[in-house]
């Protein structure tokens, strides 16, 4: 396993007297794709925006424990959360683009952070959408509504809005659920080549889609983390009975 980026320790998250994760302590490998696997409602969502204290916009949610982000503890009350949020981004389920153009959804970042040479956001906004594999698609109408694109599109959009602002770690939340199956695999194909370059942590409810991508397996159920290690390992050798008869597909 290389060097840890994020390091969970004691990690538990309730909403009211709901205990949704309990007790979660996991290392997140540096520039690996991390797939977060199990049942429906066993808690990946909420371990996912655990890391980045997005979890913290829910009502009433309550978090103890620790996650340490290269060593720091990013619950400390004298953490800059914005700045978290910034270096830790979120790809959500559906993409949400800004009512504004295309060129602006990914200039936004960038421009919101005190840059505002036009040479500048201008190659931002060509390496980012590049990054995307979506340069080729809208170089010739940046400035048309981002609401014209496809909804496989949009995605993409989001996520080179999300890499606009230099964060160090992605964390997708079951991204290409909405996506028919050649836009969930363009956004495939990116956040492998992506991982050279990021740390990616990835909730998805597809073992296919697992075994394809991740490079280091956390499986969760009933809010517990049963067993996590490298892929081969997990999907291979399962050490835990409830891994086993999961990936067998005797619960979903």
């Amino acid at each position: 396993m290389s060097d840890p980026v994020i390091q969970i320790r004691g990690l538990s998250v309730a909403y009211g007297n709901q205990l949704a994760v309990r007790d979660v302590s996991v290392d997140i490998p540096a520039r690996q794709i991390t797939a977060i696997i199990g049942p429906s409602g066993c808690g990946k969502t909420t371990l996912l925006r655990s890391m980045s204290r997005l979890i913290e916009l829910v009502e009433g949610v309550r978090v103890w424990g620790q996650v340490l982000f290269h060593g720091q503890n990013i619950y400390d009350p004298r953490v800059d959360v914005t700045e978290i949020r910034k270096r830790i981004g979120l790809l959500a389920q559906r993409p949400f683009t800004l009512p504004m153009s295309i060129y602006e959804n990914v200039a936004y970042g960038p421009h919101l952070h005190g840059l505002r040479k036009r040479k500048a956001l201008d190659a931002i906004v060509e390496k980012e959408l590049r990054a995307a594999g979506l340069w080729d698609e809208v170089k010739d109408r940046l400035h048309a509504p981002a609401s014209a694109l496809s909804v496989g599109q949009q995605q993409r959009l989001c996520l080179a809005r999300g890499l606009a602002v230099e964060p160090e770690v992605l964390l997708c939340d079951e991204v290409t659920s909405a996506l028919d199956p050649i836009s969930g695999q363009r956004i495939e194909a990116r956040l492998l080549e992506l991982k050279t370059d990021y740390t990616i942590v990835l909730v998805t409810h597809v073992l296919r889609q697992a075994r394809r991508l991740a490079d280091y397996v956390i499986f969760m159920y009933m809010g517990e983390l049963i067993e996590h290690g490298p892929a081969n390992q997990v999907f291979h050798d399962p050490q835990e009975a409830k891994t086993r008869a999961y990936l067998k597909g005797e619960f979903y």
